[in-house]
């Protein structure tokens, strides 16, 4: 640092009996198990001024050789951690009825439903799926205004209604188009749609467990079926201290029943609080949704219903740094870590900054340290 004496320049200040004797070697154990503290605690540490007996920045020289040497490597660098994972169809959804009467008709588990096609039916008359992100939450008339009209509006043109404009209003043309969609229903032709005659889902659907059978009574509230996408997609969830792992739109490993590894890509992150059992605190889990990207996963897993795998996660990768064995770090006396790097008969220890931490190798960066450099590590 600007204005202080180096190590060199306090060494030559002392008197010849004053300079400091030289100290032993530390124990490369101590220094390893240090090092191997900062790991687990996934730390990055900085080294400061170099003070070690028996070498100097500037590399004072000694005959005792390290039981083991290793090169400096210049590679990419990935912080992976694989976890276990479900095959399926990604989150489950409810239908929950909005409309008072009796369920008269519900699908078979595992069935697609179609944009126009029924969910189940209430007194005889259907409850039809449209595609949109939000959800049905009142009746749409003339006059209504919103996403809701819209995402409505989009439905009835797909399925081949016309005459009105696709915006976010309901006009008198709106309701024309309603009047002939309700009589193909089979539905009473008001020219409004009721709450709970529309359920809003992101696409087509694969139905789950069926909740309500035929015969039931229903009411508002009342949950009559799960569904899913009908896409394959993966499960998983993560602890909490591993969120790192969890980062949207990031691209994951899958490796499939049969040691088939394809790709996904992550999609959604939330997270979820499962009750503990009798007595016992809920736990926090991160709930990661990978789906299957490219055509090669899709294909792979239209074999497989239900199934468990493994997924790798990347966290981060640093690309072209240089790398030793976490074992050659060495704790320093002032704090930080240092590397012994071995030329020729003779060593000289160097402080490094270290960077990322993964498959027992660390980044690192140092005078002098370059791709090839031969430093110190424990016998094996």
């Amino acid at each position: 640092m600007t204005g202080e004496a180096t190590v060199e320049d306090r060494i030559e200040q002392r008197a010849p009996d004053e300079r400091r004797p030289r100290r032993k070697r530390r124990s490369r154990r101590r220094m390893a198990l240090a090092a191997a503290a900062v790991v687990a605690a996934g730390g990055v540490a900085v080294v400061g001024t170099l003070g070690l007996g028996g070498g100097s920045e500037g590399g004072a020289a000694t005959t005792n050789l390290p039981p083991n040497t290793a090169q400096v490597t210049k590679q990419t660098l990935r912080d992976t951690q694989d976890a276990d994972g479900e095959l399926g169809y990604g989150p489950t959804s409810n239908a929950t009825s909005r409309l008072s009467g009796t369920i008269t008709a519900v699908p078979d588990s595992g069935a697609t439903v179609t944009r126009g096609h029924s969910l189940y039916q209430v007194d005889d008359r259907p409850v039809t799926l449209m595609y949109g992100a939000k959800p049905a939450y009142r009746p749409m008339k003339p006059g209504t205004e919103g996403e809701d009209v819209e995402q409505l509006e989009k439905n009835l043109n797909a399925l081949g209604y016309d005459g009105f404009t696709v915006d976010d209003e309901y006009t008198s043309d709106t309701a024309d188009a309603v009047l002939e969609w309700q009589d193909d229903r089979g539905l009473e032709e008001t020219g409004i749609v009721e709450l709970g005659r529309v359920v809003f889902a992101p696409g087509a659907v694969r139905i789950g467990s069926v909740e309500a059978g035929e015969g039931d009574p229903t009411g508002p509230g009342k949950k009559v079926l799960t569904y899913t996408g009908t896409d394959k997609a993966v499960t998983v969830q993560l602890e909490t201290s591993d969120q790192r792992l969890a980062k949207k739109g990031a691209e994951v490993d899958i490796t499939l029943p049969g040691d088939d590894t394809v790709k996904g890509r992550i999609d959604e992150v939330s997270t979820v609080i499962e009750p503990g059992a009798q007595g016992e605190d809920p736990t926090t889990k991160i709930e990661v949704v990978v789906w299957l990207t490219d055509g090669k996963a899709r294909e792979a897993a239209k074999k497989l219903s239900l199934a468990s795998v493994d997924v790798a996660f990347t966290a981060e990768t640093r690309r072209d740094v240089l790398t030793v064995p976490v074992t050659a770090l060495l704790a320093m006396q002032e704090g930080g870590f240092g590397v012994e790097v071995v030329k020729g008969g003779t060593t000289s220890y160097v402080p490094v900054t270290t960077g990322l931490f993964a498959a027992g190798k660390v980044e690192i960066k140092g005078t002098g340290i370059a791709a090839g450099t031969v430093v110190g590590v424990p016998k094996s």
